[in-house]
């Protein structure tokens, strides 16, 4: 009887079963990360936060975690760092929180007044080139008679304003944990140092090879050219346009020189502050100062979002303008405030797959 060759083709019970327990224990892994993911997923924000500013900051940790006076004490510089960050975000609310109690008092009083007396009409309403007798007639119908009975405030009741009221301190209370955990976060990104990045990159490198590893380090160079873009922009934007404020006469330059930074970090939102302003000034009857202002800050943001911007942001990570735009405004719509800089990144992901897949197919 002939002897039958072995049957290559079948696989080895032993090899069978490894890849059985290999794929049982895949599913497992994902399994147990996703429950993770899950049961932190309040916190998730915070970890996204903290890891945004840990990779913007990530250059100068690493050139002052060599140097002599932190190289033998990590953990002050742990603190320093935390520390700073904190207090980046919590002066300037504490600066605007000062102001605000400051003038309370004349603003209790002109809100009072308003419901009594109601809002005289602004003379420059008048002089508008078009729509001044519409404008007109529903300011004295809605805003110059006694805001008590006006048609336009009659759904504030008592109770819309304290659900309003809640629902702001509930979400002013929600921000300020998220904040507090996304210091902490930060705390102990910087508390592992270096190691941490050494490790993440040999994680990306094991799972996905050596073009994950490139990804990620892609990923990475985009958030922080992303956030270079958007808050040196915004901090350039916001002193220029204070000065502004400041040589026209517009009342508290330097908090609205704050607040339109922050909005220039926000794509297109400068425009609401410094043509606010310039409203505020044509109603005080300085024409050519609001007209300067608002001639002043259309140059600034025409400039800074068409020709600095886009090179901050899509130079380093070499994306197109147009992704940069896409993945900006796209990503804040999805994700929110965060999506501004995870936007970008996304885009990036979507340049090197197209690149290498076009160098795959040649």
């Amino acid at each position: 009887m002939p002897i039958q060759p072995p049957d290559h083709t079948s696989p080895d019970p032993a090899e069978r079963t490894r890849r059985m327990q290999r794929t049982a224990s895949a599913a497992l892994y994902a399994v147990l990360v996703l429950v993770a993911l899950y049961t932190a997923r309040t916190f998730i924000p915070a970890v996204v936060w903290a890891s945004v500013i840990a990779i913007a900051l990530w250059p100068a940790f690493g050139w002052l975690e060599r140097r002599p006076m932190f190289k033998r004490h990590h953990n002050v510089l742990a603190v320093v760092l935390t520390a700073a960050i904190g207090l980046l975000f919590v002066v300037p609310f504490f600066i605007v929180a000062a102001q605000t109690v400051t003038e309370a008092h004349d603003m209790l009083h002109w809100f009072h007044e308003s419901l009594r007396t109601g809002i005289p009409m602004p003379a420059f309403i008048e002089h508008l080139p078009m729509g001044s007798q519409q404008v007109a007639r529903w300011w004295q119908e809605n805003l110059a008679t006694p805001l008590e009975a006006s048609p336009a405030v009659k759904n504030l009741h008592s109770s819309t304003v304290v659900a309003m009221t809640r629902h702001f301190g509930g979400r002013v209370v929600h921000g300020v944990v998220i904040f507090g955990f996304m210091l902490m976060t930060l705390f102990f990104v910087f508390l592992a140092g270096s190691r941490l990045g050494e490790q993440l990159l040999a994680g990306s490198r094991r799972a996905f090879g050596s073009d994950g590893a490139a990804i990620v380090r892609r990923m990475a160079e985009s958030v922080r050219s992303t956030v270079v873009g958007l808050v040196v922009v915004g901090l350039g934007e916001g002193a220029l346009l204070g000065i502004a404020y400041a040589v026209t006469g517009v009342p508290h330059a330097t908090l609205l020189g704050m607040l339109t930074a922050v909005a220039a970090m926000l794509p297109f939102c400068a425009p609401i502050v410094f043509l606010g302003s310039a409203l505020w000034l044509l109603a005080q009857g300085s024409m050519i100062a609001a007209v300067c202002v608002a001639v002043f800050g259309m140059i600034v943001v025409f400039v800074a979002e068409h020709f600095v911007r886009p090179v901050l942001i899509g130079g380093s990570a070499r994306l197109p303008f147009l992704l940069v735009l896409f993945g900006i405004l796209g990503g804040a719509e999805t994700f929110g405030l965060i999506g501004l800089f995870i936007g970008p990144a996304l885009m990036t992901i979507l340049v090197v797959l197209w690149t290498d897949y076009v160098v795959e197919r040649r």
